[in-house]
């Protein structure tokens, strides 16, 4: 049995997850980390900071919250040898050199997105990206996330850059030359990989990858229409993370 304290307890993903993970068999919801008090518990106890938790009562923290609450989740959890999922994103490097600092005392996975859906489209797209003279990608999300471009849509321009750089092929170079408006061609997210970030209400997270080649194009195109879409991934992660410290970025490993 792996007993579980969800940082982040009171959010919807949080409650999404609580749900989630308190259904599989061999995992107990212990806690829920949250200022704010959760609107439903299921069992769970709560707690306003990871400073409220047992240190032995809890077999792995899963941390979606915010990059300072990522940050306080793997200090916590590399003083006490817990293991920890982080699902947050918008991490600075300065804070994501210190979760890396942190899982030299214990195991941490960290992770973009956990949708297997997502896994799959950013192998699709590496695989496509060597026969295509350009790519961009189109990110979608609700209004209430605050951090741009989204973490997934950065972890798949740097998949398509780096299968890119693999074939041989030089960065790409945007063709653009004038804009009447700063900004409508998107940033950087790597090699020339261009980001366009759109935010709307009734959205919950989807993306595009788009490529075009000598009269041909190709979309691969995901969409979490539920934050049930995460659940999996986060299971996968949570069963599969051990008390070997260091750190998993991705859960690419974990999916066959």
């Amino acid at each position: 049995m792996k007993r579980i304290a969800i940082v982040g307890g009171a959010g919807r993903m949080g409650q999404v997850l609580s749900a989630g993970l308190g259904a599989v068999a061999d995992f107990a919801v212990v806690a829920l980390v949250d200022v704010t008090a959760p609107a439903e518990l299921a069992g769970a106890s709560h707690v306003t900071s990871v400073d409220g938790l047992e240190p032995a009562s809890v077999d792995v923290v899963v941390d979606f919250s915010t990059p300072e609450g990522a940050v306080a989740s793997a200090r916590w959890c590399a003083e006490h040898a817990v293991a920890l999922v982080i699902g947050t994103t918008g991490l600075s490097e300065d804070e994501r050199s210190e979760v890396q600092r942190c899982a030299g005392s214990t195991a941490i996975v960290m992770a973009t997105n956990f949708s297997l859906g997502v896994v799959l489209q950013q192998r699709f797209a590496a695989m496509a990206a060597p026969y295509f003279d350009r790519v961009e990608i189109i990110e979608l999300h609700h209004d209430r996330k605050v951090d741009a471009p989204s973490g997934t849509s950065l972890t798949t321009a740097r998949a398509i850059a780096e299968a890119r750089r693999g074939a041989g092929l030089a960065p790409l170079v945007d063709p653009t030359s004038r804009h009447s408006i700063e900004g409508t061609r998107g940033g950087d997210g790597a090699d020339g990989v261009r980001i366009h970030s759109v935010r709307l209400p009734g959205l919950v997270s989807h993306q595009e990858v788009l490529f075009g080649g000598p009269g041909e194009g190709l979309t691969i195109r995901h969409d979490s229409f539920d934050r049930l879409s995460f659940v999996q991934g986060v299971v996968l992660a949570v069963h599969a993370i051990g008390t070997t410290p260091g750190l998993t970025e991705g859960i690419d490993s974990l999916v066959p």
